[in-house]
């Protein structure tokens, strides 16, 4: 029987087109063009995950970059599972491979990603992940909705770590 992260590795540029589907059918996500899912994985393919399946196809992913004022944080731009396979336990999956094979490198001590406050789902996805990499998580306002030209929750920053 084969496990979930037997799956997940770095993204390629090829990945894009079905990365942007993924997260345009999340319903979650603010959804970036497809283009910048295609630079991100041109760019940031080391700091980000994709979940496949047994032909290949991408079923869920992960981008995130290091902090350039911090480059041994973190920060999770976006995480997205397709339907099918949510409630499995990939999104946290994806965060540890990807994690762990940044700490593998001596890079990572910290982790940052920002969640509205109707997203569930992403702020037990992060008090998981902070509970079984026993880090301590503080939680603080980033990004009030007033700063967003339309309709848009504010955004919380969810600062994980040391990392241990």
């Amino acid at each position: 029987m084969t496990t979930l992260t037997e799956y997940i590795g770095e993204p390629t540029i090829a990945d894009g087109p079905a990365v942007w589907r993924i997260a345009r059918e999340s319903a979650e996500l603010d959804v970036n063009s497809p283009y910048s899912y295609l630079l991100w994985f041109r760019d940031f393919a080391h700091t980000s995950a994709v979940a496949r399946d047994g032909n290949g196809a991408p079923k869920g992913f992960t981008t995130g970059y290091r902090r350039p004022d911090r480059p041994d944080v973190l920060v999770i731009w976006q995480i997205a599972v397709t339907g099918a396979d949510r409630g499995r336990g990939l999104a946290g999956a994806m965060l540890d491979h990807l994690t762990g094979r940044l700490r593998a490198q001596s890079v990572l001590h910290r982790l940052e990603t920002t969640i509205s406050p109707d997203n569930t789902a992403s702020q037990q996805l992060f008090l998981s992940f902070a509970e079984r990499h026993r880090a301590p998580l503080k939680r603080e306002l980033l990004f009030p909705a007033e700063l967003f030209p339309e309709a848009h929750e504010p955004e919380y920053l969810y600062r994980i770590g040391p990392l241990r």
